[in-house]
């Protein structure tokens, strides 16, 4: 008796008073003011949609404008009935413009006037949002590409050095054209050496491939050249000496005013004729060269437009005169300066090289247009990440888009409106920034990455965040539940976002919940960041509140048993679930003062 002890009866287990309790809690707390709901892109009843997200207690709306044809069915009058409704509630509002194709880039290939009409779009869509808060900077979110295939990676590139690793399938693009087309692992078998189907003589990545194209296109294109100056060199051959003898006197003709035909006999008309067709034949050649000549330093690096401006101050001495054998002569040194490989311009280029070019063009000049009419109210353009698989939805890619467009915008602020470089560089970073979509990244693992990769590409755009979109998925399928449900490694990538994701606008975007469970995800959002149940952020958090109450991550609760709510009725049960009631609806109890059925 003197030494018995009672222990070890009850061994413990998860408890709600812990402020990390919840399988569902990222670990990452965020207050429920800093939380928004997206309104359903289906409804262009936009004011319907927001008041019943309003309902909830959320501080924040975007309106989820997503079609084009929804975006344009929207009176400007219910716009700026948003604004008012904003007024009286002191929500903040924001707007997902329409999902469409900044590039210009369509099945058919690249087209100008595409990418400027998307230009207006998007300028129109920024001038309009502007309704809902003209006293402030509406935050409007773009995507950086709608559905552009991209690169097709094979496994794990290597993140240290961005998003370039082996890749399986490159889209290109044509840049004189615009036409797409996709350049494959190239394996070759070469006469006279020991091969087989499994085993060929050299096997070219992707990337070579890419390579080995423009050099080959570059070498086609100057093999024409060669093969129609062939017809020129012949004439020039079989009548050099009498050609070489009638060009003085064609001179001395010419500074007399006098008809080449009138001054010559009859022989050296003969002549004259063959030099004139040398000579059509060379002033062909001259133009394809000067066509090819444009497009090689367009398309160039700094290096290849250096080499090429010698090489044009070369053909200019060397072309002067009227003689054509001196003219073919230079034109011969010209055409086999430029077959030297390391010329070959880039005329194919990796698609979201491309689409980096002429989307950051689009969206810097539609923020330009919505900053030269509205100032410094204009609303701000933020760039999104789409899913993963389609171009430009990296972080190192959205973050090239991002630098790129503000590069425009601030281009244009200086030569429109004479800004000085440091002034339009802040207002470019101002007016342009990136959304950075949780769900929409995490799709990399479907191509073989992890979580870390995940993170380490929130890293990469974590300076250039200006909103945030909140979706869980497990890394296969465009899925948009709470967070807290999927893999999203949520609370690692909000520490590297840091105090940009912190200060950031979050809209949960979770349309996969609504569509299954017929319910909205604020509730379950708040229990995924610890939100804290009461406006002081001090503890209980909502993530314990589910040891307290039914919920769809807690069970029936450590209490009464759901039917207990159903049949006495009590507590919060005639409050809507989303507020933490258990039921829908009005239905009578025993207590209801109306019988039961």
């Amino acid at each position: 008796m003197g030494d018995y002890q009672i222990r070890d009866l009850y061994q413990g287990g998860p408890s709600s008073l812990s402020p990390r309790y919840g399988d569902v809690f990222t670990g990452y707390r965020l207050g429920a003011g800093s939380l928004g709901m997206t309104t359903d892109p289906r409804v262009g009843n936009i004011l319907q949609e927001a008041s019943t997200k309003l309902n909830m207690g959320v501080k924040q709306i975007e309106l989820a404008l997503v079609s084009p044809e929804i975006f344009d069915a929207i009176p400007t009058q219910q716009l700026k009935e948003m604004n008012r409704l904003r007024k009286l509630t002191g929500v903040d509002i924001s707007v997902h413009a329409p999902v469409t194709e900044a590039s210009g880039i369509t099945q058919q290939g690249f087209d100008e006037l595409n990418r400027i009409s998307e230009e207006k779009r998007f300028s129109d869509v920024l001038i309009r949002s502007h309704e809902v808060n003209p006293e402030g900077n509406v935050m409007v979110t773009a995507h950086s590409s709608a559905g552009l295939p991209a690169t097709q990676w094979g496994k794990i590139p290597d993140m240290k050095t961005g998003f370039a690793g082996e890749a399986k399938k490159i889209i290109a693009v044509d840049r004189e054209n615009g036409k797409m087309i996709p350049v494959d692992e190239s394996k070759f078998f070469t006469p006279g050496t020991k091969f087989d189907i499994n085993t060929p003589t050299k096997v070219y990545s992707p990337e070579e491939s890419l390579k080995m194209h423009n050099e080959v296109a570059w070498d086609n294109q100057l093999s024409q050249l060669f093969m129609q100056k062939e017809r020129a060199d012949e004439i020039l051959r079989q009548n050099r000496p009498q050609i070489e003898r009638l060009v003085p006197e064609l001179e001395a003709l010419r500074k007399q005013g006098k008809d080449p035909f009138e001054g010559l006999t009859q022989t050296q008309q003969s002549v004259y004729i063959k030099m004139l067709d040398a000579q059509n034949y060379l002033g062909e050649i001259n133009k394809s060269a000067n066509s090819i000549f444009s497009k090689a330093y367009e398309f160039g690096d700094e290096n290849q437009r250096k080499t090429l401006k010698e090489l044009s101050e070369n053909y200019k001495k060397d072309i002067t005169g009227d003689n054509p054998v001196q003219q073919s002569q230079a034109m011969q040194k010209l055409l086999i300066k430029l077959q030297t490989p390391e010329l070959a311009p880039r005329k194919y280029v990796p698609i979201e090289e491309f689409a980096v070019e002429k989307s950051s063009q689009t969206f810097g000049n539609a923020a330009f247009n919505a900053y030269k009419k509205l100032g410094d109210k204009a609303p701000i353009l933020s760039i999104e990440n789409p899913p993963a698989g389609m171009a430009l939805s990296t972080g190192e890619e959205l973050k090239n888009l991002v630098e790129a467009s503000r590069k425009q915008f601030a281009e244009r602020a200086m030569k429109d409106q004479g800004i000085s470089k440091s002034e339009a560089n802040n207002l470019a970073e101002k007016f342009i920034g990136a959304t950075w979509d949780l769900g929409h990244i995490n799709m990399i693992r479907k191509f073989g990455f992890e979580g870390k990769d995940v993170v380490k590409e929130s890293e990469k755009i974590a300076p250039f965040v200006k909103h945030v979109h909140l979706s869980d998925n497990f890394g296969f399928e465009h899925t948009e539940l709470p967070m807290g449900m999927g893999n999203v490694p949520t609370k690692e990538i909000f520490a590297k976002l840091g105090k940009e994701g912190f200060d950031a606008k979050k809209i949960i975007e979770a349309s996969s919940w609504w569509q299954h469970m017929k319910a909205p995800p604020f509730r379950e959002t708040l229990e995924a960041f610890g939100s804290g149940i009461y406006g002081m952020e001090m503890g209980p958090q909502w993530n314990q509140s589910m040891g307290l109450q039914q919920g769809y991550s807690s069970g029936y609760g450590m209490m009464l048993p759901q039917v207990n709510y159903e049949t006495f009725g009590a507590g919060f049960s005639r409050l809507p679930s989303e507020l933490g009631g258990q039921r829908q609806g009005a239905e009578g109890s025993r207590m209801s003062g109306r019988p039961m059925e």
